[in-house]
């Protein structure tokens, strides 16, 4: 692995909202599948109502994830990841998710991912782990505290 793939990795690795559970191997099975793509700032990554044909890891940059039912739309960075509820569902996207500035990210296609699922089953299992950890995370900054909606203010009265 060359350094700037070590580098990338350790960034993808110790991000608090990324593939927490994946182990150093697996992030050099998963480095080594994974193609190096670039978006313009105002690109889209991921289209909502189009089917996925994988992930995407964010190396470098931002994105704004465009969900129709809420008036903010969150921010995802470096090691975060977009693109797998459509992946984990075989479905369409349900938000769009836009580069805010250039970005860089490692692409997973859904057949590399399978074909390593296929031969190293535990990775299988520590990847969607993790993605239901980051789902579950997702859900409940859309929630709220306390179940209240993030754009539904008090009132004083």
């Amino acid at each position: 692995m060359t350094k700037a793939v070590e580098q990338e990795v350790s960034l993808l690795s110790s991000s608090k909202y990324g593939l927490t559970y994946l182990t150093p191997n697996d992030w050099t099975l998963v480095a080594d599948k994974a193609s190096r793509v670039t978006f313009q700032k105002g690109q889209t990554l991921v289209q909502r109502g189009k089917k996925s044909d994988g992930v995407y890891l964010l190396l470098k940059g931002t994105a704004r994830v465009q969900i129709p039912s809420q008036a903010v739309s969150p921010e995802i960075g470096p090691g975060e990841i977009c693109g797998e509820m459509s992946f984990v569902e075989d479905a369409p996207a349900s938000a769009n998710v836009i580069a805010q500035q250039d970005v860089e990210a490692y692409h997973l296609d859904r057949a590399a991912l399978e074909k390593l699922f296929e031969l190293f089953p535990h990775l299988a299992s520590r990847f969607y782990r993790s993605l239901a950890k980051n789902l579950s995370h997702r859900l409940r900054e859309l929630i709220g505290p306390r179940g209240e909606s993030p754009t539904v203010q008090k009132s004083s009265s």
